[in-house]
């Protein structure tokens, strides 16, 4: 979804290999358009390694939340008028109940209202295609939804349900992940078929109770979770990943006051506080740490989290550097209540975990774009502008040339495309960095009015 919408809003990337994610270092694809996915390319991949495989006319962009939000309230607001039960799961996905609607729930039925609802969506999207699937359960309607992309659509009839899961491999199914898919390997079990055909007893011995007994009821089709309309926000994060592990404590330091500043800020803007301010570190060889720490009141405060971040950081040894940093808050509530005298805390509450993560890379700093940073200022010392910093992609406004794109920047000049998505392909100028007539804006309309 990201990369369509970057291939919607500049028109010179259109059927071209578009790649999003952390463009610099040792950040990684967020996601790639069908146009890189043929040369190797995929989401978690480390973006050094997707520069390898691409052809020379790809484009690398940094995320653009903001456009990506405004895409998904506008297909959110399409859903919602289809059912008034919709459970949204992520920013590009949703599920509908049909069964509240009163709709032709037969086969051709589902079919024809899907069909109508991908015209819609294209529409309403400026030409952003969607992938629908259809069935008796979250599942299927998942699994569905991933078997034709792009532009895909799939209606699995009542009864068919194991006709089509059997066939899949068994890393289709949601609790399936690498770990899981390579122990089933290991048993010769590689289709959903061959997993229906284990032992209740057998997947319990290999996986536990809990996760023996819902990879058993998978492989089944059991699935009777409903819909639900209210996904209540159980944390709010943000993360980064470092081009060089980092060992200096002050530097750390910074690093957790500027995560911490931008949980605050989120919390804030969706009116939340929390009372569990956690950490998550991550080393060289991928080993991830966590610890956590409660405190009696919610609170939104970014100086106070980073306080409470820096002391858990405290107990953890960084002289082998440190490759991810993460800060967030959990325990939400609606209000806050701090303390009345600052830099004095109630007693603790402090977990701990400790995990050999395998996803690699894959969860690295591209949750959001960074902003500029300004190096901390010493008290008594002047302070020193902050950088200017174009993020290839960015949305920018030049007051003679109107609205563009960053295409890239280095050596103090920024290179810039004029284009948007209802206008031809545009030329591109080249600025300093910090030319007073260049800005940064907000992403482009894409609809007629």
């Amino acid at each position: 979804m990201f990369a369509a919408v970057e291939q919607r809003d500049k028109v010179s990337l259109r059927g071209r290999p578009v790649v999003v994610g952390g463009v610099a270092g040792r950040g990684v694809v967020s996601t790639a358009s069908y146009e890189a996915r043929v040369f190797g390319v995929h989401s978690a991949m480390p973006m050094a390694q997707a520069r390898r495989l691409s052809p020379f006319n790809t484009a690398f962009l940094s995320p653009r939340f903001a456009a990506y939000k405004r895409t998904s309230e506008a297909v959110m607001q399409l859903l919602a008028g289809v059912s008034p039960l919709i459970e949204q799961v992520s920013i590009d996905e949703a599920y509908i109940d049909l069964a509240v609607t009163g709709a032709d729930l037969s086969t051709r039925g589902v079919t024809e209202l899907a069909h109508r609802l991908k015209a819609e969506i294209a529409v309403a999207t400026g030409g952003v295609t969607g992938s629908i699937g259809a069935a008796s359960s979250k599942l299927l309607a998942k699994i569905g939804s991933d078997l034709n992309k792009p532009d895909g659509l799939t209606v699995i009839p009542a009864g068919q349900e194991l006709a089509v899961l059997h066939p899949l491999p068994v890393k289709r199914l949601g609790g399936v992940g690498p770990a899981t898919e390579q122990r089933l390997h290991r048993s010769g079990v590689r289709t959903v078929g061959d997993l229906a055909a284990v032992s209740l007893e057998l997947l319990v011995d290999w996986f536990g109770t809990a996760h023996g007994t819902g990879l058993f009821r998978l492989a089944r089709a059991q699935d009777d979770r409903p819909v639900v309309n209210d996904r209540e926000t159980k944390s709010v994060s943000a993360e980064e990943t470092f081009d060089v592990d980092l060992t200096d404590p002050v530097r750390l330091s910074r690093e957790l006051d500027l995560l911490s500043a931008r949980v605050a800020g989120r919390l804030r803007a969706n009116g939340m506080t929390g009372r569990t301010v956690n950490i998550k570190v991550r080393h060289h060889d991928f080993t991830t740490l966590t610890r956590a720490v409660t405190r009696d009141q919610p609170t939104d405060d970014g100086r106070l989290v980073g306080q409470l971040a820096r002391r858990l950081l405290a107990e953890i040894d960084v002289s082998g550097g440190i490759r991810l940093l993460g800060v967030g808050v959990s325990t939400l509530a609606d209000f806050a209540q701090d303390d009345l005298f600052a830099g004095t805390f109630p007693e603790f509450s402090i977990t701990a975990a400790e995990d050999d993560d395998d996803s690699g890379p894959g969860e690295a700093g591209v949750a959001a774009p960074r902003p500029p940073v300004a190096e901390v200022v010493a008290a008594g010392e002047p302070e020193e502008p902050a950088p200017v910093v174009w993020r290839p992609g960015q949305d920018v406004e030049h007051d003679v040339y109107g609205a563009g794109w960053v295409c890239g920047s280095g050596l103090g000049r920024v290179t810039v495309r004029f284009e948007g998505p209802r206008t031809p392909r545009g030329p591109s100028h080249t600025f300093a960095v910090t030319d007073p007539a260049l800005r940064a804006a907000e992403p482009p309309e894409w609809r007629d009015s």
